[in-house]
Formats: structure tokens, C-alpha cells, sequence
């Protein structure tokens, strides 16, 4: 039997190999930033960072699986646009919430991050260049969708959704106290303390002086000031603020999701598995909504999301959004939606892969 310290210079040894191979496929990164550049082409291509996933996926059969391979690979794409072309992701801030770590988990630890204070401000920051990338949250699987980041989709029309992201919303216990006996103050977002109440009385917390912030960032941020203080937060909010997590999920819900919208300027490629979103506006007449949905119907066109919004006028009139499945640039969708002639208005809101 080999001993540790024989086992630890074999992975050195596959370490050096490893940052070798890494340094080599940089390069060509390099090169083919240059060629993009050049071209004017997008940096950020989703489509084929979910094609090289999926073949490395399809090799996987030791130790580092699916999740792991997700994991890994962000950060070296993360690394790899950095290097084609540095851009500056916007996302709803403060820094430490969940849009924060969604940016994160997609554009790697190393990106360029704007934090703001709005999901608007994240579009206008787009529509001026200031920020190439935007991230922000579509909707809830348990409080629905954003009103406002469909809102902003349809008035900001040369921002698109280049990609869509979904994450766990886990609600970490973070603290200095090594024991919850010796938590004195809870600091949380309201709806964050609200969706932990189990965790809670479990641990006799309930009865514990809670103070409300006005985001789970800003909680740890309270927490991180008091040995005897803690913060129901996100785990990258606790690692920010560089306080550690006693105990790692304790929402009630644990099958808590949310879909985040990747925005920016460009029009993806074709991928394997796409989605398009849409607003439409159907005219003032009897079966204006069901003869829209009858055009996907006879197309065969799968809907796999219809929401209605307020247009936000004296008139109180109704727009549609939709997702379903398919490309802009596939034939079935644009004849449906060159089909709906002068009975809708059509807002293209961009394609994508299907995360889903």
C-alpha cells in the first residue's frame, strides 16, 4: 500500500497536469476572442457552453459527476470570457442576494459585478452600455412571477433574455455563536424569516428578539457586527461577510425555486433545446386570446408558460406573456407569428436554452 505522502506527490503531479491544460486551452481562448471580437459576435455564448456540458457529462463515470462538472466548468468558462473580452454583469443588489449568487453560479467568483438597487435600473444600465450582461429574477415557483421584470422586458425593447438560470433559494442559519443557545438577536429580511418559522421553533428560536432588515445581505452584514447576532441569509451573503454557517438549509420549503433571466443585446444561436418568451396584445374583440393560442395549437407549438399583465393604462387592457418551445428562427414559429396579421401586437423578448 502506498503511503500519503507517495499519494500526494501522484496529485501534484495531475495538478501540474492539470493548470498545464487549462493554460493551453486559454490560449486558445485568446485566439478566438480576437476572431469574435473582430467579427462583432457575441462573448457570452450559452448554446455551446450547454454543448460542452452535455458531451462532458456524457464521459463522466467516476467520482466527479454531473454537479460537479457544472460546478467546475462555470468557473472556467467564467475564466475563459474574462480572458476573451472582460464585461460588467449587472444584477439586483445589494451584493450578497440571491440575483448575486445566481450571477455568480452563471458568470464565475472572477466576473466584473454591478450592484443595483432596482430590477428597472439593471435595463437602463443595459440599454446605455454600461453593463453588457443583466441578471435578475423572472419568477417564483411559490410567489409567481415578477410583475416588474416582465413589465420592463416589454418597455425596454433592445434588451433580450440570452439565457435563463434556475436555483435552489436556500435560507442559511449563519452566526459566530458556536451554539443557538447563545443567539440572542435574529436579523432576516421578513419574507426570509417568514419561510423559516419551522427551523425556528424547532430550535426554540421563535422567542428570540428578530429585528427586520431590508434584504437577507444586509442581515449578515448586522450579523457579522455581534458574536451573539444572527442572520437568516444566503449562503453568499454569509460567505461575504465571512461569517460561518451553522447549519446550511432551513426554509420550510425546500423545494423553493427561482428562474432568473440572463439579459442582453444580442440574438442567440439555435441550440438543441430552445425556449422563446413573448408579449401580445390581442385587440379588443371576442376570442382574441383563444384564437392566438389556436395558432400555436395547429403548429404544434408547445406553450409552456401564459401570464397576464395590466398594461397600466386608464383602459384597463391586458397583455399576454408567453413562453414555449422553439426558436425564433424555426419555420412553425414564424409562421404563427407572422400569422397573427394585424389581430396582435408582437414584442419578441428573446431565445434561448431551455433550462427546464
Amino acid at each position: 500500500m502506498k503511503k500519503i505522502g507517495d499519494l500526494r506527490k501522484e496529485i501534484d503531479k495531475i495538478d501540474d497536469d492539470i493548470l498545464k491544460l487549462l493554460n493551453q486551452r486559454m490560449e486558445f481562448v485568446k485566439e478566438i476572442g480576437v476572431l469574435k471580437h473582430t467579427s462583432g459576435s457575441s462573448i457570452y455564448r450559452p448554446e455551446r457552453e450547454k454543448e460542452i456540458l452535455d458531451r462532458l457529462k456524457k464521459l463522466s463515470g467516476g467520482y466527479v459527476k454531473n454537479g460537479a462538472i457544472e460546478a467546475i466548468y462555470s468557473e472556467i468558462f467564467a475564466v475563459s470570457r474574462n480572458i476573451e473580452f472582460p464585461e460588467k454583469i449587472a444584477f439586483l443588489g445589494p451584493e450578497g442576494t440571491y440575483s448575486h449568487q445566481a450571477a455568480q453560479s452563471r458568470f464565475g467568483a472572477q466576473g466584473n459585478y454591478l450592484a443595483l438597487n432596482s430590477i428597472e435600473a439593471v435595463f437602463q444600465v443595459l440599454t446605455n452600455k454600461e453593463a453588457k450582461y443583466g441578471v435578475v429574477p423572472i419568477e417564483n415557483n411559490t410567489e409567481g412571477v415578477v410583475g416588474v421584470t416582465l413589465d420592463c422586458l416589454g418597455k425596454y425593447e433592445d434588451i433580450k433574455v440570452v439565457a435563463e438560470l434556475y436555483m435552489d433559494i436556500h435560507h442559511s442559519f449563519a452566526t459566530f455563536a458556536e451554539d443557538v443557545k447563545d443567539v440572542k438577536i435574529i436579523y432576516s429580511h421578513p419574507q426570509g424569516y417568514n419561510q423559516c418559522r419551522q427551523f425556528l421553533e424547532t430550535h426554540l428560536l421563535n422567542g428570540v428578539e428578530f429585528i427586520p432588515t431590508k434584504s437577507t445581505a444586509e442581515a449578515a452584514k448586522m450579523a457579522s457586527k455581534d458574536k451573539n447576532a444572527a442572520a437568516i441569509c444566503s449562503y453568499i451573503a454569509a460567505k461575504l461577510c465571512k461569517i460561518p454557517t451553522l447549519f446550511a438549509k432551513i426554509e420550510d420549503n425546500l423545494a423553493n425555486r427561482t428562474r432568473f433571466a440572463v439579459l442582453s443585446d444580442f440574438k442567440n444561436q439555435k441550440g438543441l433545446k430552445n425556449k422563446t418568451s413573448i408579449l401580445a396584445k390581442t385587440y379588443d374583440k371576442p376570442g382574441g386570446l383563444l384564437a392566438l393560442l389556436q395558432l400555436f395549437n395547429d403548429a404544434k407549438i408547445n406553450l409552456t408558460k401564459l401570464e397576464s399583465r395590466p398594461t397600466k393604462r386608464r383602459d384597463f387592457k391586458r397583455v399576454f406573456y408567453l413562453d414555449f418551445e422553439g426558436h425564433i428562427d424555426d419555420e412553425n414559429v414564424q409562421n404563427v407569428l407572422n400569422g397573427s396579421g394585424k389581430n396582435y401586437d408582437i414584442i419578441w423578448l428573446g431565445s434561448y436554452i431551455s433550462e427546464d
